[in-house]
């Protein structure tokens, strides 16, 4: 299983001075000197934290996989079709939302999402739909020509060491089974952490997880190297 870092929060705290500190290139550089497949970004409309320049710098400074967040608005298609990174992944997105608070939904309206991402994958880039665990947006997943999706884990998070966690992880399990069933290939993340990532490893189809706050948060404490090994070694554990 492949482990991609998302660094949107260092930016964040970047963002927090408006000045150059801490830097998102040298943030992704030990990210990856430690162990991490590739590096995962967010380039929100509001710019909130990760801007134009930190992607297009990404791309063009690091010799590794670059994962580009963006909403289905045409303004980021240009810029994903200009960046060219190596994968994009589609996410709902609200101007008054904390970060991400639910997956994509696909099933409204497949063909709008399929003439979407047709550029992109016409481009070379490899593109994932971020959904929920739910059957009907797996199948219309499907049928967009995606060829992976990326299941939120957000419920299955808030829910660990809960009395619905069964329930969450189970709704995950069932989800990764259907897409394997359709020929799509499942990334996963939101809300992971070194607690509740281990129950993620027991679905074997799950290509790569993708983890930001949770590494960054930790990084503060014992250093970003040992805290995206310290990941590492949970995600290689099984």
């Amino acid at each position: 299983m492949l482990l991609g870092v998302n660094i949107d929060h260092v930016a964040t705290l970047r963002n927090a001075r408006g000045e150059l500190e801490p830097s998102v290139i040298e943030a992704a550089k030990i990210c990856i000197k430690s162990g991490a497949n590739g590096i995962t970004a967010h380039l929100r409309e509001d710019r909130r934290h990760i801007v134009d320049f930190d992607v297009f710098s990404l791309k063009n400074d690091l010799k590794c996989r670059l994962n580009l967040e963006m909403a289905a608005t045409y303004e980021m298609q240009k810029i994903a079709l200009e960046l060219l990174p190596d994968a994009c992944c589609i996410v709902p997105e609200k101007r008054e939302e904390i970060t991400t608070e639910g997956g994509l939904d696909v099933a409204s309206n497949p063909e709008k999402i399929q003439k979407f991402i047709e550029p992109l994958i016409e481009a070379g880039i490899q593109v994932s739909l971020f959904i929920d665990p739910d059957r009907h947006q797996v199948s219309a997943a499907s049928d967009t020509g995606a060829p992976f999706i990326e299941l939120h884990t957000g419920a299955y998070s808030r829910a660990f060491g809960k009395q619905n966690e069964e329930e969450e992880f189970t709704k995950l399990k069932q989800a990764t089974s259907l897409a394997h069933l359709l020929g799509l290939k499942v990334n996963a993340g939101h809300g992971l952490n070194y607690n509740n990532v281990l129950r993620i490893l027991e679905i074997k189809d799950i290509h790569e997880l993708n983890i930001g706050h949770s590494i960054i948060s930790k990084a503060l404490f014992v250093g970003l190297d040992k805290a995206v090994s310290e990941m590492l070694e949970l995600v290689n554990k099984i």
